[in-house]
């Protein structure tokens, strides 16, 4: 195996299986990230784009052994924020800021998602690598099962998944039942969400209590804490 080409870099990290991937190709890639870089809601209490407590998205880190940076935003001030934060990366000496997107089969409106990734890094001079953006489901179905990543689902769109499914693993035959649901396999249109609790990354694995489900703005949410 050839080593990784070393560059300073970072990785957007939601504590999401997503994430996880993208980390896990750009260390194969690139070697270990200089830090990970987390938005936060403004009360600088949950993450903004899951809902993760902030304590969990830290106990995550620790287990990778990779610093990480929280900023708070609303999502009015988000784009502004991180870019801010980007920039005085780049002061630090980051060439790069890796994401956790996926191209959608059919959706040519979802480019706009990398878009924004290449805009605000663009903004502070450094380049932005989507390391997922180019495979397929399937290829990345089978990565993801082959990466032995294990995540939970922490919250589903209400009107298109039951709140049965919050607080399971993700497995490939739960995977198999949203296919037959009609729901995107890897979640990619919001349709779900998932907290990691371990990885061969992990130096440990996350003992997580659950706790109450919350119904907020179209979708169920299950909240989880380290223990």
């Amino acid at each position: 195996m050839s080593q990784p080409k070393k560059q300073p870099y970072i990785v957007s990290w939601s504590g999401g299986k997503d994430s996880c991937l993208a980390l896990t190709r750009a260390i194969q890639a690139f070697g270990t990230p200089q830090f990970l870089l987390n938005m936060l809601t403004e009360n600088a209490e949950r993450s903004r784009s899951h809902g993760l407590r902030k304590t969990v998205i830290q106990t995550q880190a620790d287990a990778l052994g990779v610093s990480i940076l929280f900023y708070s935003a609303t999502w009015d001030d988000y784009e502004n924020t991180f870019i801010t934060a980007l920039q005085g990366l780049k002061n630090k000496g980051i060439e790069m800021g890796v994401f956790g997107d996926m191209k959608i089969e059919n959706r040519p409106d979802w480019i706009a998602h990398r878009q924004w990734a290449e805009r605000v890094c663009h903004q502070a001079k450094i380049r932005a690598h989507e390391p997922l953006w180019d495979d397929t489901e399937e290829r990345l179905l089978s990565d993801f099962w082959a990466s032995r990543i294990k995540a939970k689902i922490i919250s589903v769109k209400a009107n298109l998944l039951d709140k049965k499914y919050l607080g399971e693993s993700l497995t490939p035959a739960l995977v198999d039942e949203f296919i037959q649901q009609g729901i995107h396999p890897l979640g990619e249109t919001g349709e779900y969400h998932t907290v990691v609790f371990d990885s061969p990354l992990f130096s440990y694995p996350l003992t997580l209590r659950t706790g109450e489900c919350i119904l907020k703005e179209g979708y169920w949410y299950l909240d989880v804490e380290k223990i």
